[in-house]
């Protein structure tokens, strides 16, 4: 494209409604409908659309994959307002965990553990997964053992803040152990 040439307008992309409303629902001949001030049961489409429109209201199709489908008068913006709310609500009732990390070397010094204990035992306070492992460079790999037995004192050293999720783990130069913490009852 030239400098000097402007690009074509493309109006936004509108995110298509979930549900389907009033005449937009086709290929249907009859719906069950189900909501206020309705006698439940099922309808011709035609009917179910004037109930709707006497009510000054809409028919949304919550259930299209049943037979026939299931419909609800509604207000529909009131309806979608509702439906937001309770999206917003489940996430924020949803729990996130997280995964702290704690580096050990094989020859980890006493005042180094030390140290990384005491944050660990914050961090499951905290109701934080501890990921801790012994990382291996170079030809360290030959000291796994210690590696094993660190990590085995540290998993101890917690038991009472938490539990491992897995007895550690080797893969390629790293020894690997989560502790999860204890449920708070």
């Amino acid at each position: 494209m030239a400098k000097n040439m402007k690009k074509p307008y493309r109006p936004p992309v509108r995110k298509e409604d979930e549900h389907r409303i009033n005449e937009k629902i086709r290929g249907v001949a009859e719906v069950r409908l189900v909501g206020e001030n309705i006698e439940v049961g099922v309808y011709p489409f035609v009917k179910a659309v004037e109930i709707a429109r006497e009510q000054n209201l809409d028919l949304v199709e919550i259930v299209p994959n049943s037979v026939p489908p299931v419909c609800r008068i509604v207000d529909y913006s009131k309806f979608k307002y509702e439906q937001k709310k309770k999206q917003k609500e489940l996430k924020a009732k949803q729990v996130k965990t997280v995964i702290k990390e704690i580096r050990f070397g094989p020859q980890t010094d006493d005042h180094d553990y030390e140290f990384k204990l005491k944050h660990a035992e914050n961090f499951l306070k905290e109701n934080s997964k501890v990921k801790a492992y012994v990382q291996f460079i170079g030809r360290q790999i030959v000291f796994k053992e210690q590696g094993f037995k660190l990590l085995e004192k540290f998993v101890k050293a917690l038991e009472d803040l938490g539990k491992p999720e897995a007895p550690p783990k080797l893969e390629g130069k790293r020894l690997n152990v989560i502790i999860a913490p204890k449920s708070k009852k």
